[in-house]
């Protein structure tokens, strides 16, 4: 069975490999396998920098031992016990990160992504929520230093949005925010209630990896496309041309619009992208259900239809029902602040498959 370090060692072999590759002209002069191999890179530095820490403890771990068994002075000797103790300890700790660090990655994580939120149960008051949430991920996209680009809106009557779909481009995008798929709820007094009474509605935010054209095939003979005027928010030159673009995929039924683009061709490309997410998603859904029911897995079930999170205005309190993790700092967390929530996520999502693994 290979060791920790090995495992290290032959990814940190990559690592310097597809270094060597970036570099080479005429990978450079190809912008989609340069930009594939730059993200691989980026992905692996840690595993090398890693295996660097790793090996050089494992080496003065065993220089110590070397010397405490030539070593005939017995303060010399305390120390070199000493010496091994503390390093034997950093080692341990090391290890326990190795081993999250070596846990399969799903193949999709380093993938860009597609969002898209739909107000759900609960009228205007879901569709104001659906805002929220968008508000929320534009912030947090923004601190990542990511990059969002609008692919269709749909605008609420009283605000916020019925439905709102865009894409974000960045590293480890799809491995961050695919713990967000899901149904969202609200409690809170509606801005439309004149009661008083607190409210339930709800949003659904599904997050799928964007697929290349390598992952999906289309044939475009299976696809009708239609064009429209543009309406909500644009200004003139939206309503008198036809910029809008309807797609739809013949075998599946599957419908896509995209009107954010100032020029059809832009919005055709746009809606392209989102129909073959969405057709590469579905097939993606059914395996990760699988592997879901396999590990009996509470976290990436794959299952739009799951509430996985309530905000309760009320009591400042957002929950997160997959881990049953409660924080009281409702207000920073729509304003963006949902990082916390995603790494105590991928944490129990690591805890299930180390256990997994164990088991088998």
């Amino acid at each position: 069975m290979k060791s920790l370090l090995d495992k290290l060692a032959a990814i940190a072999d990559r690592y310097h490999e597809v270094g060597k590759q970036i570099v080479d002209p005429d990978i450079i002069s190809d912008q989609s396998r340069y930009s594939k191999l730059m993200k691989e890179y980026k992905s692996l530095e840690k595993y090398d920098q890693t295996y660097k820490e790793y090996k050089l403890l494992m080496d003065n771990i065993k220089s110590s031992r070397e010397m405490l068994s030539i070593e005939d002075d017995p303060e010399m000797k305390e120390m070199a016990r000493e010496e091994i103790g503390l390093l034997e300890e950093q080692c341990e700790t090391l290890e326990e990160e190795v081993k999250i660090m070596l846990i399969p990655k799903d193949p999709e994580d380093t993938k860009d992504c597609i969002v898209e939120i739909r107000a759900g149960t609960g009228g205007d008051e879901a569709s104001i929520f659906a805002g929220d949430l968008f508000r929320m991920y534009s912030r947090y996209i923004d601190d990542k230093g990511w990059t969002m680009e609008i692919a269709n809106v749909n605008e609420g009557t009283v605000g916020g949005f019925k439905e709102v779909i865009f894409s974000v481009s960045g590293e480890e995008v799809y491995g961050t925010l695919k713990y967000e798929s899901g149904v969202h709820r609200v409690q809170r007094v509606p801005a439309t209630e004149s009661q008083g009474r607190v409210h339930t509605s709800a949003a659904t935010v599904a997050v799928m990896p964007e697929a290349d054209e390598v992952d999906v095939e289309l044939n475009m003979s299976d696809i009708k496309k239609d064009t429209y005027r543009s309406s909500g928010a644009g200004g003139q030159h939206v309503n008198k041309t036809e910029s809008a673009v309807r797609l739809t995929h013949l075998p599946t039924g599957l419908v896509v619009e995209c009107q954010d683009g100032r020029s059809q061709h832009k919005n055709f490309d746009k809606a392209l992208s989102v129909m073959r997410s969405r057709l590469y998603e579905a097939e993606l859904a059914k395996k990760q259900a699988e592997r879901a029911a396999e590990r009996k897995s509470l976290v990436s079930t794959g299952d739009r239809s799951a509430k996985i999170r309530t905000y309760n205005y009320p009591q400042g309190r957002v929950t997160d029902h997959r881990i049953n993790l409660t924080l009281y700092n409702l207000q920073q967390i729509i304003d963006g602040d949902i990082q916390g929530i995603i790494d105590a996520l991928k944490v129990a999502e690591n805890a299930e498959k180390l256990k997994a693994g164990q088991e088998n």
